[in-house]
């Protein structure tokens, strides 16, 4: 396998990428999967470690930093876009089809977590998609209206809301509007503030089990209101007839979102349970990482190297 630094243009961003190319005959065309980061990641982590997995199963991989974030281009830095993203999974597909080695008719994509939530509308709209999955998918906008496990006091997002057009007042007046933190300071403190789920996000991305110097640790504050109107599965039926596999740990407080945006699918789909596994255990722990990238090969042999079902 040959790990390849590429770049390409995303509504006029540079977007940074790792093109992952198997080993294969030369004029052997592939079929290709583009592989999204979960939010405030960059692709030297989970996203990197599936589309390096798939990869040493035949495929094309092509794993990506979003806009704004990692080592890609786009000011001001840590936005998060809704619409941006999804336009990210669109270019990437678009990558895809100049490289040589790809099978333009045979292009996948995966999400992880946010990119779980962008990728369902990606496709909607996107027909050169063939398949889509997701792994321990959520809608990063119903996260931080609802909460990770869907029981927020709607009073937080309001708040976060007046926060925000506050620091657009600021920024207007030219004062520095500062910057939405994700994470606190302690483990501790992410257990108090969010229990489990928080305390295993913040070991993640925040102490050497996974942390990355380009990893996001705040957003700005522009992010909340374009968050606060987007839905990542409102458009679920336009996928139609392209199959659909969602992976969730049976553990996951945000396997709610997955069943959610399960149930709006109107082709072939499948919902596959880790069993024990927790949402960040998806992104790097044995043997879960294991089993979801056998079940991921299983279903993009089957749906790209055969003529698709039409859309």
């Amino acid at each position: 396998m040959t790990k390849l630094d590429v770049t390409f243009d995303s509504a006029g961003i540079e977007i940074a990428a790792n093109l992952y190319l198997p080993d294969f005959p030369a004029g052997h065309l592939l079929p290709g999967i583009v592989v999204g980061h979960p939010g405030t990641g960059v692709k030297e982590q989970t996203a990197g470690s599936y589309a390096a997995s798939l990869a040493e199963r035949g495929f094309v991989t092509l794993a990506f930093d979003a806009a704004y974030q990692g080592a890609s281009g786009g000011l001001p830095r840590g936005l998060e876009d809704p619409a941006q993203r999804v336009e990210d999974f669109k270019a990437a597909v678009s990558f895809l089809t100049t490289r040589p080695e790809v099978d333009a008719n045979l292009i996948g994509v995966l999400g992880i977590c946010a990119s779980g939530g962008y990728s369902l509308p990606a496709t909607a709209g996107d027909h050169r998609i063939k398949a889509v999955a997701t792994v321990s998918a959520a809608d990063v906008a119903r996260q931080f209206r609802y909460g990770a496990d869907g029981t927020q006091d709607p009073a937080v997002f309001q708040g976060m809301l007046d926060a925000a057009a506050s620091a657009r007042t600021a920024a207007a007046h030219g004062e520095d509007p500062g910057t939405l933190p994700l994470f606190p300071e302690t483990i501790e403190q992410a257990r108090a503030l969010g229990g489990e789920h928080a305390a295993e996000g913040f070991e993640y991305y925040c102490t050497p089990r996974a942390e990355h110097e380009r990893a996001a640790k705040s957003f700005h504050w522009t992010s909340v209101d374009k968050l606060a109107t987007f839905d990542a599965f409102t458009h679920i039926p336009l996928i139609g007839q392209r199959p659909l596999l969602m992976v969730a740990g049976s553990r996951a407080v945000t396997a709610w979102m997955t069943i959610e945006a399960f149930q709006q699918a109107t082709g072939p789909k499948d919902l596959f349970w880790v069993e024990n596994a927790s949402h960040v255990d998806l992104y790097d722990k044995q043997p879960y990482v294991a089993q979801t990238v056998d079940r991921l090969a299983t279903f993009f042999d089957h749906n790209l190297s055969k003529s698709p079902p039409p859309a």
